[in-house]
């Protein structure tokens, strides 16, 4: 098991529950657009928010934002040093540094002092954009050998100055190779890791490459958190992040919806009433985690149907409904979700 971290209020390592990660994109000298975005995140399910200082401004930006919000935040820190020990001394609850362009070993020494005297990690990442210029020359290129190697460096030069409070990342957006890069370091490595794939892209083929990619490292039991990294407004990184997790079975899903593809033995409007399903029972205020089947047709329809907690199974112009393996009533096709909506509702809704 590795080692555990915390950032704030969440735990990381240890066989804590992988936390999704995002990145604010809006000016972090914007004290109120920051908090705006940092609450449209954490209303979709965000755990961790990381923050760009590129400046004194922004770090100090940042000591406001800190006494605002309980989200739990990670300075991100690139070249100037002074950043890193201004966003620390303004509240972060983690530091985000690449070593190889922080500065000197000195200027990196004073970063580990100021984390260790406040009590808070730091995260070592490094990308496949910027390796050192010496592994460059080593590996002939970017490698997943020279990604390993980066991290390690950079993890090592900090062990060595007595803090062991740290995270890493190496992250690539060619899958492969990200693939194995952390295969490499999770060996060699009991700190938390934070997984991902970098420049992942837009949202139609960046999700692909991240539910690839992550969903990989998740399978080998490698990633403590994660960020899916889309050129998308953030809060799609974390409603895709959290569905990485759900489908790993690694978070409670609100529904567990079970639908066949269709074929040409459906005789119902299976794609709508799917959906339709799907949003309704997501928005109800119901038991979460059940496992509900919209199927389509006889041949695998009652079978699936059966074995979910509630299920549909289709037929012509009209389906059944089951419920905890008893088959319930036979109803039109445009009364099926509402019937199943309201079995549900009346047995699994919450009293609160």
């Amino acid at each position: 098991m590795r080692k555990q971290i915390h950032c704030g209020s969440v735990a990381i390592g240890g066989g804590a529950p992988v936390s999704v990660q995002s990145m604010t994109n809006v000016d972090s000298r914007d004290e109120e657009a920051l908090l705006r975005q940092i609450g449209t995140l954490q209303d979709a399910g965000c755990d961790i928010v990381r923050i760009a200082i590129p400046d004194m401004e922004a770090a100090e930006t940042l000591g406001r934002v800190r006494r605002r919000t309980q989200m739990p935040l990670v300075a991100d820190i690139h070249f100037d040093y002074r950043l890193a020990l201004a966003a620390i001394e303004n509240g972060a609850d983690k530091i985000r540094i690449n070593p190889g362009n922080i500065g000197s070993r000195e200027k990196v020494r004073q970063v580990v002092k100021a984390a260790k005297d406040r009590g808070i990690p730091i995260r070592v990442g490094v990308n496949s954009g910027s390796l050192e210029k010496d592994i460059l020359e080593k590996c002939g290129g970017v490698t997943a050998e020279g990604l390993a190697e980066s991290a390690l460096r950079s993890l090592a030069l900090i062990e060595d100055m007595g803090f062991d409070d740290l995270a890493v990342s190496l992250k690539a957006s060619d899958v492969r190779m990200n693939y194995r890069a952390h295969r490499i370091v999770a060996e060699k490595t009991s700190h938390p890791i934070h997984i991902g794939i970098t420049e992942a892209g837009t949202v139609k083929r960046g999700k692909v490459k991240s539910a690839i990619g992550i969903g990989a490292l998740l399978m080998e039991g490698i990633g403590d958190t994660l960020r899916v990294s889309l050129t998308a407004d953030p809060a799609e990184e974390v409603r895709y992040g959290i569905e990485i997790l759900e489908a790993m079975g690694l978070r409670q899903p609100k529904i567990n919806l079970v639908s066949c593809p269709t074929c040409g033995r459906t005789k119902v409007d299976l794609q709508r009433l799917a959906e339709e399903a799907e949003r309704r029972l997501c928005a109800a205020d119901i038991r979460p985690g059940l496992t509900v089947a919209v199927m389509g047709c006889a041949v695998n329809g009652p079978g699936e149907a059966r074995e979910a907690d509630y299920g549909i199974a289709g037929g012509q112009g009209k389906g059944v409904i089951f419920a905890k393996g008893q088959l319930l009533m036979t109803v039109p096709e445009e009364e099926l979700v509402d019937c199943l909506v309201k079995v549900i509702e009346e047995n699994e809704r919450i009293i609160r």
